[in-house]
């Protein structure tokens, strides 16, 4: 009964973390380029009682033995980074990765970053950044008196100044991939960190020959998160939780019994 009450403890505390899940994937539904995360569980250590294929006598060995398990624990919650659906914005500086591929970051620290989400805009300096200033990578600077701006698939960036018939080159937009893509540790604003696990960036330009999307102009990437299969999820992890609470209670009962049995 110690065991039922520590292993539905467990429970309890896996499926709260699950919840806290789902409500930050729900939180993060209408979150440009945002990827949702799913919880994984596994089972805890496993108290023998009879070893399976122990000696049952000279010439047999048990068949199936007996371990009672001491409950569960979240092992992991992996990015899910399925194509999220496109907005168009109608913005020339947004820009949406078809495909595989990170826009790159570089962050007042100076180290590079990585994100999905291309809603970009320009700096007081004419340079293409995020919406907290830091710069695109490569840097591309864009002139004031530009009349318009075109971002073309392989990531060409161009613009027309007034009174000249010909776009004029600014740079071009470079990604990166990773072989794991979900071993990136996540920073907040949108922005991932390399890791041992996800190995180390792959770079090329779009629509390339490295397996990197293509880019499409005037539109952003919504969330991946589904509302109605984050619903589902939290039922069944309340339900979960609920019967891991009764398991609680009837062992509490149980031992209640063995507590009157003097009386």
């Amino acid at each position: 009964m110690i065991r039922a009450l520590f292993s539905a403890a467990s429970g309890m505390t896996a499926q709260q973390t699950n919840v806290d899940n789902i409500a930050h994937n729900l939180a993060n539904a209408n979150t440009v380029g945002f990827k949702m995360r799913r919880t994984q569980f596994q089972d805890l250590l496993y108290q023998s009682f009879i070893q399976p294929g122990a000696s049952a006598g000279a010439q047999t060995t048990v068949p199936t033995g007996l371990q009672i398990g001491l409950g569960a624990r979240p092992s992991s919650n992996e990015i899910i980074f399925t194509q999220g659906s496109f907005q168009l914005t109608g913005n020339p500086l947004d820009a949406v990765i078809q495909g595989k591929g990170f826009f790159q970051i570089r962050r007042p620290t100076g180290e590079l970053a990585y994100t999905r989400a291309g809603n970009f805009h320009l700096n007081r300096d004419g340079n293409i950044v995020t919406a907290d200033g830091d710069a695109l990578e490569p840097q591309i600077t864009i002139p004031a008196e530009s009349q318009s701006i075109t971002i073309a698939q392989d990531g060409t960036v161009s613009f027309v100044q007034p009174g000249q018939a010909a776009a004029q080159v600014a740079g071009q937009i470079q990604l990166a991939n990773f072989v794991n893509p979900a071993g990136l540790n996540s920073i907040g604003h949108n922005l991932f960190l390399p890791t041992d696990a996800s190995g180390e960036p792959v770079v090329g330009v779009p629509a390339g020959q490295d397996g990197l999307g293509s880019l499409q102009q005037g539109y952003v990437e919504a969330s991946n998160v589904s509302v109605v299969e984050e619903f589902i999820n939290l039922i069944l992890s309340q339900r979960a939780y609920e019967a891991n609470s009764k398991v609680v209670k009837a062992s509490d009962e149980m031992y209640q019994q063995v507590n009157q049995l003097t009386r």
